[in-house]
């Protein structure tokens, strides 16, 4: 059995699906804790049921987290453990829970992660972009214009780009995504992680939008949308105006002075420059 500490608030992830994937430590602490803060008590109480988790519940939403925190933190302060969950996955990640999380550490009470599934990372890693640096974007705005215009921020972001997004609005928002990013953007659909139809689609962004249009069952379930950054600009590329320049000078100056002044005319690499001399 894992050994929790009084006045500690644990931040426990839960399954995204597969309930294999609900490590040992994870249901020792929620067995010991005094209390369990869950997104929405029926739907956890399933889960817990499954486990012989028989620990009380509170009901902690986005939009009652102000006014339970302050009970809960009091709680804390008398050396009581609780325990936050989402849903699903890892807490905060696009669920209630930042506005605890912050006056806990505030108010110098030790909060401790209890690592597990998140569809955010899940899907990234195996994606087959790079994962190194990534944006995650969560859910965009649900209402048209609102979500394009964040799309029109994020058309530049040469990280890669990770999006959740509901059933009923993903057509749109891919469709949006492949206006703005390009239609032969690289992208991968994420769906059902975890669960038994689990499924991921890798295509350009018009590809898929065909895909989901073909058949209506595909665009039911829970998604993550991983899009591929855009390609970083080539500062020593070569433009029609700055090669015109260095031919002109080239004509009556030595090649290492046409590459100089070139490139301070037109802000091209005078290294690039000189090679294009090298190569004519």
């Amino acid at each position: 059995m894992v050994s929790i500490e009084k006045g500690t608030l644990y931040v426990v992830a839960t399954p995204i699906g597969n309930l294999q994937d609900f490590s040992p430590r994870a249901q020792s602490v929620l067995r010991q804790v005094n209390l369990i803060a869950a997104e929405d008590t029926r739907h956890s109480r399933h889960l817990l049921n499954h486990f012989s988790i028989t620990t009380p519940l509170q009901s902690l939403h986005e939009h009652n987290e102000r006014q339970i925190a302050h009970n809960l933190l009091q709680r804390l302060h008398n050396d009581d453990n609780i325990a936050l969950i989402s849903d699903a996955g890892t807490p905060l990640i696009s669920d209630p829970g930042y506005y605890l999380i912050q006056t806990a550490l505030a108010e110098q009470i030790t909060v401790v992660p209890i690592p597990g599934p998140s569809a955010l990372i899940s899907a990234l890693s195996v994606a087959g972009f790079p994962a190194d640096r990534f944006v995650f974007e969560g859910f965009l705005p649900a209402k048209a214009a609102a979500r394009r215009q964040r799309l029109e921020i994020l058309v530049e972001e040469s990280r890669t780009l990770v999006f959740y997004e509901a059933p009923h609005r993903l057509v749109d928002c891919v469709n949006d995504m492949a206006q703005i990013f390009g239609e032969a953007r690289q992208a991968v659909l994420v769906k059902e992680l975890t669960k038994v139809f689990e499924t991921v689609y890798r295509d350009t962004l018009s590809g898929i939008v065909n895909w989901l249009m073909a058949r209506a069952e595909r665009q039911k379930g829970e998604f993550v949308l991983v899009v591929q950054g855009a390609p970083k600009p080539d500062n020593n590329a070569l433009n029609p105006e700055a090669e015109r320049v260095f031919q002109l000078l080239r004509k009556d100056l030595s090649l290492k002075l046409a590459a100089k002044l070139a490139s301070e005319i037109t802000g091209v690499s005078k290294n690039r420059l000189y090679a294009l001399g090298l190569e004519k």
